[in-house]
């Protein structure tokens, strides 16, 4: 005789459920991520690594016998750049990271209106839509002023048209 004993352990194999919480933790690293203090860190490492070149070049010709104090000039001014430049890297590669997102938008803006545009000159029911949009008065607030100028020379070009006689 046999009897069914409940397991504590699961019949599914862990590897799916592993992978998925995985992927899951990977989709949401990005949230947390801030491309602008990664820029910021790697232009201000940029700047003192210019500046101490420059340095070193400058304490080189006076260094004879005093290598010592030519090191110690040396990471003072490293510190002092760091010092003073960390702000201002950091307020600039936001800046820089802003204007880029901007200008993404735009450019997903431009193409939204583009495809929308090509699809109403094929389809003469989402022409009729844009042009009773345009004849409320909530116009600007729905449709961009790309989509509304065009819609609004392709309406005064049809009406111009003389209908041909049937």
């Amino acid at each position: 005789m046999s009897s069914y004993a409940p397991s504590p352990f699961s019949d599914r194999h862990p590897s799916p459920e592993q992978l998925e919480a995985a992927l899951l933790t990977a989709r949401d690293l990005h949230r947390g991520f801030d491309g602008s203090k990664g820029m910021a860190a790697v232009l201000l490492a940029a700047i003192v690594s210019a500046m101490l070149v420059v340095a070193d070049q400058l304490l080189e010709t006076w260094v004879d016998g005093h290598l010592m104090a030519a090191w110690v000039a040396l990471w003072a001014i490293g510190f002092v750049a760091l010092a003073l430049l960390a702000g201002t890297v950091r307020r600039f590669s936001a800046r820089v990271f802003v204007a880029l997102d901007e200008w993404a938008a735009r450019k997903a803006q431009s193409r939204a209106d583009e495809r929308l545009w090509s699809i109403a000159l094929q389809d003469a029911r989402l022409m009729t839509d844009l042009q009773s949009v345009l004849a409320r008065d909530d116009a600007a607030a729905t449709l961009s002023p790309v989509v509304v100028a065009r819609v609004r020379a392709h309406s005064a070009v049809t009406r111009s048209a003389p209908l041909p006689y049937v």
